[in-house]
């Protein structure tokens, strides 16, 4: 019997950390796990899931009743949520969003596991919410707790004049029926609506370790999704692309380059000034803005990647770091309302030099 996802590759202190809380009873009802990126955090949230309908003392045993039904993707208590089109129905019921879900899920299964990231037009959208809140109000069916697991939650879009769905929401995040535990996941935490940041318990999942990312390259199906995504052979440039994320690289390519990209700008802002005016200009000129998009999104990563290997060794740089994380987040927004790529690279370039030395 195969899992729908393979146990998580490393993150051994963390899930050693959640283990624990669970034989204890002290693991939050309401969780974030949020990282980069590609790092394995709804593999680890699944995971988790598992463990805790199982009960093991050291994880998901995988031999017990509730564990066999976990890994056929069968047991009623383990919901998994995370971004699809919307629905062609303008309202669908709860039915029809559970169906989607499902067939989506058996999709990634398929696929052992390996799913690009969502697409633009996917989100969470109010009737996924709607069931979402339906399905935990009986209490579970099989196991003591039942289990929602809630991926990519950035992308939870309660508007569309749905009020009472988003509150419903946030109240069961608040004040989860007996019995339920909920696990998002989660790449940009900053993107969640605040009600929701504050009705949960953040846990950094961060990047692996190079040889835990050449762990990743031999499972099963990933060198051929690789190749599909015209991603080198190469496991030494495979493992520079992932930065530690080793998922990312199921964005293809264009992922990696990207990322390429991110580090190269970042060592330019810090280099001598032609360095920096070069950088502007094959920013500026590269065409798509999509493209530059991407790069300020991998900027992001990089940067908070900085934050966090420099907090205890370099406070200062990972300061610098920070600042340039914010920066950056308001050069998307302003690449987001049509604004000139070389204009506002010529903006941030002085804080990356900063970050960058």
């Amino acid at each position: 019997m195969t899992t729908l996802l393979p146990d998580p590759i490393g993150h051994d202190a963390l899930r050693l950390r959640l283990i624990q809380q669970v034989g204890r009873g002290t693991l939050p009802s309401s969780l974030l796990l949020h990282g980069p990126a590609g790092v394995g955090k709804q593999q680890l949230a699944l995971w988790l899931a598992r463990a805790i309908v199982c009960g093991g003392a050291s994880g998901p045993c995988d031999t017990c009743h509730q564990c066999r039904m976990a890994l056929a993707w069968q047991h009623p208590d383990i919901h998994w949520v995370f971004p699809r089109p919307r629905l062609k129905d303008s309202d669908p019921d709860p039915a029809d969003v559970r169906a989607d879900l499902a067939e989506a899920i058996a999709d990634r299964a398929k696929a052992l596991g390996l799913y690009s990231p969502p697409a633009g037009n996917e989100g969470i959208y109010v009737a996924t919410v709607r069931a979402i809140v339906q399905g935990v109000a009986s209490a579970p069916s099989m196991a003591a707790r039942r289990i929602v697991v809630v991926g990519d939650a950035e992308r939870m879009v309660p508007q569309e004049g749905a009020d009472q769905a988003a509150n419903a929401f946030l109240k069961v995040l608040e004040e989860p029926p007996p019995g339920t535990t909920f696990v998002l996941t989660s790449s940009e935490p900053g993107a969640l609506l605040p009600t929701i940041r504050s009705r949960v318990v953040a846990m950094r999942v961060g990047p692996l370790a190079d040889r835990a990312v050449r762990q990743f390259l031999e499972r099963p199906g990933v060198r051929p999704a690789l190749a599909a995504a015209g991603l080198p052979a190469d496991d030494d440039q495979l493992v520079a692309y992932a930065g530690g994320a080793p998922g990312a690289l199921l964005a293809g390519a264009a992922r990696a380059a990207a990322v390429a990209d991110a580090r190269q700008l970042l060592d330019a802002a810090a280099g001598p000034r032609s360095a920096r005016f070069k950088a502007a200009f094959q920013q500026g000129a590269s065409g798509a803005r999509g493209s530059f998009s991407d790069v300020l999104d991998a900027l992001t990563d990089v940067l908070a990647d900085r934050v966090r290997t420099s907090t205890e060794r370099d406070p200062a740089r990972a300061a610098a770091a920070a600042r340039a994380v914010l920066e950056v987040e308001g050069a998307k927004a302003a690449a987001r309302q049509n604004a000139q790529p070389s204009l506002l690279m010529a903006r941030l370039l002085p804080v990356l030099a900063e970050a960058g030395r």
